[in-house]
């Protein structure tokens, strides 16, 4: 009777190809996040929208109407541009973090590059975006304010939006194998986060010497740019908040895959 053995040091020499190599299965997780989020629902897909649309009336409520913060645009539309990519990261980071305790016995059976189920999360998230951007598209319609040339931009920060939410999502995956408690820390993260961040209002509203501290974090020049693109020179964009922004996510990113890849060859041990 033959005997497989799977050595580390192999497997991390040909990680990176590995995970090229297993992208079918990448897609098929993906493709099962997206089944068993929406099968046996009662609004279905509708939910992309439904979330999104409360989450504009509260905040327009608290911050255009309670807090009296004024904006160039229509107040709503300036808060669903936001909520847009809040939205999207916000259910990103708490699939990649729950997404290697979700798939513990896929892990503890076979041999893949682990990153690709807390990326596969991330996919699911585009979908919402795009079924979101419907709803936004309607919205510009009905304050009859339509995005210039710059909204070909769009893309650029969808790129950044999911780089942020992958390094963040990599840092809470591989703590949370280790470290259950984490999952009742996540939510707590994502509460405050949204009110850290320029979701209910614009970045105009912080002040200036506080700005770039303001900028560390990485959703910052994300919300901001989406805003930029999408309405034009209305909203202010902030170049050196931006770059801050993108080099926290940069540092997010390079420390969370050496993390993950460091503590990778445990999970199917201590899960």
């Amino acid at each position: 009777m033959q005997e497989l053995v799977i050595e580390p040091g192999r497997a991390a020499r040909h990680y990176w190809a590995d995970l090229w190599r297993y992208r079918e299965l990448f897609y098929f997780l993906a493709w099962r996040d997206l089944l068993v989020r929406y099968k046996q629902t009662v609004v279905g897909v509708s939910w992309a929208v439904i979330r999104p649309l409360v989450t504009m009336v509260v905040l327009t409520v608290v911050f255009g109407t309670f807090a009296k913060l004024t904006a160039a645009v229509p107040y709503p539309l300036l808060v669903f541009c936001g909520v847009l990519p809040w939205q999207f990261f916000s259910t990103a980071v708490s699939d990649c973090g729950n997404s290697l305790i979700t798939n513990a016995s896929l892990l503890s059976k076979v041999y893949f590059a682990r990153m690709a189920v807390p990326a596969s999360s991330v996919i699911t998230s585009v979908v919402d975006l795009l079924v979101s951007g419907l709803l936004l598209a309607a919205l510009m319609a009905w304050y009859q304010f339509w995005p210039g040339p710059r909204v070909v931009f769009v893309p650029v920060f969808i790129f950044l939006l999911s780089a942020a939410s992958f390094s963040v999502g990599l840092w809470i995956a591989a703590l949370m194998v280790q470290y259950r408690d984490f999952r009742f820390i996540v939510p707590f993260i994502v509460q405050f986060g949204l009110y850290i961040s320029p979701v209910g209002f614009s970045s105009d509203a912080v002040p200036a010497q506080w700005r770039l501290f303001y900028s560390l974090n990485p959703m910052v020049g994300v919300i901001d740019g989406f805003r930029w693109a999408l309405l034009g020179g209305t909203t202010a964009f902030h170049w050196s908040g931006f770059l801050l922004s993108t080099m926290t996510t940069v540092l997010l990113l390079v420390t969370g895959v050496r993390y993950f890849r460091a503590t990778e060859r445990t999970f199917a041990d201590v899960i």
